[in-house]
């Protein structure tokens, strides 16, 4: 597998600005409209040093469980940039949204279907606009 790069979170860093999920929205944007954002910032309750947050987006576990019970196996590793992809064989059954234990894979109610980190091929947005390097690729 020839992966580009990682994404590396680090919540230490993280203020809530929130640039994260507008880039990742905006990347996946279609018809003019924003996309739903892969991230989703988190309020992680308050610090000695101010308010804490999260950042919410697939980790593209190596033994995935959302992998695992997909009926259809619509969930589908990209060799190249190691990101786990929903194909267009996705039946909407939201089991894979169910079992991720991080809660890190979201639901179109829209769409029908789920959506999730796809690392931007390889580049994730999230990571080139943080302001903060709360987000990084190594």
């Amino acid at each position: 597998m020839a992966r580009r790069g990682r994404l590396v979170i680090k919540p230490d860093r993280c203020t809530g600005c929130r640039t994260c999920e507008l880039a990742c929205a905006f990347v996946h944007s279609t018809g003019g409209l924003l996309g739903l954002s892969r991230i989703r910032i988190r309020e992680a309750g308050a610090g000695p040093e101010g308010d804490r947050h999260l950042q919410m987006t697939c980790l593209q576990c190596i033994e995935a469980a959302c992998v695992k019970v997909c009926p259809v196996d619509a969930l589908v590793r990209n060799e190249d940039t190691g990101a786990i992809e929903v194909s267009e064989r996705c039946i909407g059954c939201g089991l894979c949204a169910v079992v991720c234990p991080f809660g890190h894979m979201h639901f179109d109610r829209m769409l029908g279907r789920p959506i999730k980190c796809d690392l931007c091929g390889g580049a994730p947005t999230c990571a080139a606009f943080c302001p903060h390097g709360a987000l990084e690729v190594r």
